[in-house]
């Protein structure tokens, strides 16, 4: 597993900190779900977290739409559950945008990140894992993805101390890894 860490930044999240791995496998206070609208589950990391977590967090969603969002969480919102069977205690479900070369998504993909350290916050969540939202099957190019994600968390406001990036791959990796040096 390769890992790098970048400083702290002053009035900012406290670390930042990248690893190649399994987002389900993290032991930490909540993990970001890449989730479609509806909640359900699917494929990808969303699909990783529901078998993973076991069905309390389907039960959670299903309430979710039930009584906040019956049309699907829209694009760039976060909502938590548990984390059921996870090493987390929550589960932030944040639904990001899928790529158009025609129109600039970017904004949506940043409120991915800083709705749900929001939501971290609200719950008191120290540490927060993200995978990379929106570059599965959403198409986001990582090289795109990366700088946007990691600057919506080095801006944004909050009181989480520790931000991981978890990524499947190299390739996720080394475009995170260009991301938080850059």
């Amino acid at each position: 597993m390769h890992s790098l860490r970048c400083p702290p930044i002053i009035g900012a999240v406290a670390d930042i900190t990248l690893l190649q791995g399994d987002i389900t496998e993290q032991d930490v206070d909540a993990v970001v779900n890449a989730a479609n609208g509806s909640l359900m589950g699917g494929g990808g990391v969303d699909g990783a977290i529901h078998r993973r977590g076991g069905p309390a967090i389907l039960e959670e969603c299903k309430q979710i739409r039930e009584s906040r969002y019956p049309d699907g969480l829209p694009t760039g919102n976060a909502v938590a559950t548990t984390a059921g069977d996870l090493p987390a205690r929550w589960v932030i479900h944040t639904v990001g945008p899928v790529y158009a070369k025609s129109e600039d998504r970017s904004h949506l993909l940043a409120s991915c990140h800083t709705k749900s350290l929001r939501i971290a916050d609200e719950l008191g969540a120290l540490t927060v894992a993200f995978p990379a939202v929106s570059t599965g099957v959403y198409g986001y190019p990582l090289e795109l993805a990366a700088p946007v994600a990691i600057e919506a968390v080095r801006s944004a406001s909050t009181g989480v101390a520790e931000v991981r990036f978890v990524l499947f791959d190299g390739a996720a990796y080394q475009a995170f890894e260009e991301a938080l040096a850059g």
